[in-house]
């Protein structure tokens, strides 16, 4: 738990810090160069987009989190994705319940 609220609000989270960057304009290279030490997240993201495409589930934000880092799509793209995307029972669709 403490991982996780040191990644959400300590500007000592590398994670923040490369998010605050990219956020900026910067690319994901030019930010991890910047914050100077592995960055997680970045990683993770490319992780569990991989997995969530074999198992098929949709996770929309990680998959714009991928699109941002990977495939070079701009934040207010994918953000004006997610919030115009039709609202559905996301757990109905859930592969593992």
């Amino acid at each position: 738990m403490g991982d996780l609220i040191v990644t959400c609000t300590s500007m000592h989270s590398r994670n923040r810090r490369a998010g605050i960057l990219i956020g900026q304009g910067k690319t994901p290279r030019e930010a991890m160069e910047e914050v100077g030490a592995v960055v997680e997240g970045y990683f993770a993201a490319e992780s569990i987009h991989q997995l969530s495409e074999r198992v098929g589930v949709e996770m929309p934000i990680s998959r714009c989190a991928y699109e941002v880092l990977y495939q070079g799509k701009q934040i207010r793209g994918v953000v004006a994705e997610l919030m115009t995307r039709a609202k559905k029972d996301e757990l109905l669709e859930t592969a593992w319940l």
